[in-house]
């Protein structure tokens, strides 16, 4: 059984977040590479274009947060906690937030996209032209790299799909160069 079709059981098909049944797809939790129905969680379209950023945030839609915030899945818990801690300048999700718990575990992998720091805190990696890249965008290389620890060139020109950030330093980012996984400096990248 897929994993797709794990997370529509879990559901019964619908959003685990806002309980919509209408375009569900599943979706990879940051930062995490693999795929599996612990990393993963069901969401509508408009669920995950919010909180890709891709449209505008609709607050009033996230006040179903209120009720999946309590799922016994771990994964649609810390996307909850995640998507209070962006909307917590409102009010009402602060008070959600003083109601949820996480553990240790739990709470490591939310912190993980900063999500619950400011904006001025926040450390963010650009590419070569001062672009901004998120976790799961693709680059590409701009200079020939060598990979430490094998005797593999990265040609320039090579494409990194679903990149993952450094959380703790801003010139890096982790990315599969062919099937090694490696950390490039993002001074040689360009996003595509």
């Amino acid at each position: 059984m897929s994993v797709l079709q794990m997370l529509q059981d879990r559901s019964n098909t619908t959003c685990e977040l806002c309980t919509s049944n209408i375009d569900t797809r599943q979706y990879n939790i940051p930062p995490s590479l693999t795929e599996t129905v612990d990393t993963c969680v069901l969401l509508c379209a408009n669920c995950e274009d919010q909180i890709e950023k891709n449209t505008e945030m609709d607050i009033n839609h996230w006040r179903c947060l209120n009720d999946s915030m309590w799922s016994e899945h771990v994964a649609v818990q810390i996307m909850a906690w995640r998507m209070l801690q962006r909307l917590r300048g409102e009010g009402w999700p602060k008070d959600l937030l003083d109601m949820m718990y996480l553990d240790d575990d739990a709470l490591a992998i939310a912190r993980a996209t900063d999500e619950h720091k400011d904006e001025a805190d926040k450390i963010i990696h650009r590419d070569v032209n001062g672009v901004i890249l998120d976790n799961g965008d693709s680059v590409v290389l701009i200079k020939d790299l060598k990979i430490k620890g094998s005797s593999q060139v990265a040609k320039q020109g090579t494409a990194v799909r679903n990149i993952r950030l450094d959380r703790e330093n801003a010139t890096f980012i982790e990315g599969k160069v062919g099937p090694t996984l490696t950390v490039i400096i993002t001074e040689y990248v360009k996003k595509l």
